[in-house]
């Protein structure tokens, strides 16, 4: 417990201090906070993060369904070979995908000479600041996609067939036995997943700091990564402090108003 409560206490006192860690820490008030408001780069940091997030809870959310609804049902054998490659990603290291994507993206690499072959001209994907956060949000999706898949296809699983049988029997389609009977009975399932994809997104660190270090200008450079130069380039320890409170201030908002409009669409057994 100590080793839980010590951090947490520290950093709400270091936020309210000039603190670099090593010398004897000043006390400020609340002029990091008021600072915070003022500061251009912490409101680009905090934009470029919502746009991220915006950006890859639909892909993984609605990619990871798609895999879910394609696993499932197959052969045992299938089942788990193709569980195994969709979720490897997940699992693989930060660092590796990011040489790979980095290498497959740029600006000759495998992508663009692909496009090359239809005529189209593609861009310096992680240089051109037009598209470096896009790029990002697919190689983020692409890695995360393996976690959610597995949560949905568990959904799948505890699906009663007999429910689809029925369905079939008064000539239901499909598409209907979908969204009538599969995605009701896995808005739980849906539900666990968008709220962990937020925390996950809202937080995003490695891959920005792997494939683009914040760039081109600042682009890509997103609320964590902020955080981040404050912290260890900066060595401002206290104005890191009161950005991790804001962060924590901020997903600790929007989960609880998640938890609050569920109770509108969720459905549990």
């Amino acid at each position: 417990m100590a080793f839980q409560l010590v951090p947490v206490i520290v950093s709400i006192v270091a936020s309210f201090t000039n603190w670099d860690g090593i010398t004897d820490p000043q006390f400020l008030g609340v002029e990091n906070y008021v600072g915070l408001g003022q500061d251009e780069l912490f409101w680009t940091t905090l934009r470029n993060t919502i746009l991220f997030t915006l950006g890859v809870i639909p892909l993984t959310t609605i990619g990871a369904l798609v895999l879910a609804l394609l696993c499932h049902g197959k052969s045992r054998l299938s089942n788990v070979v193709f569980r195994t490659a969709y979720f490897t990603p997940y699992v693989t290291s930060i660092v590796a995908i990011g040489l790979v994507w980095g290498k497959m993206l740029a600006p000759e690499g495998f992508l663009n000479s692909v496009l090359a072959l239809v005529g189209i001209d593609g861009p310096a994907w992680f240089t051109d600041s037009n598209w470096a956060l896009i790029a990002v949000i697919v190689v983020s999706a692409w890695q995360g996609i393996g976690y959610p898949m597995i949560i949905l296809l568990g959904g799948l699983d505890g699906i009663d067939e007999t429910l689809h049988e029925a369905a079939k029997v008064d000539g239901a389609t499909g598409v209907r036995r979908f969204f009538h009977i599969t995605l009701p009975l896995l808005t739980p399932q849906i539900f666990f997943v968008l709220v962990t994809q937020f925390i996950t997104s809202f937080q995003v660190f490695a891959l920005i700091f792997v494939l683009t270090k914040g760039g081109p200008g600042q682009a890509t450079n997103v609320y964590i990564y902020y955080l981040y130069q404050n912290a260890f380039t900066f060595g401002n320890l206290g104005y890191a402090s009161a950005m991790a409170w804001i962060l924590f201030i901020i997903i600790a908002a929007v989960t609880f108003l998640q938890l609050q409009l569920q109770k509108r669409w969720v459905f549990y057994n």
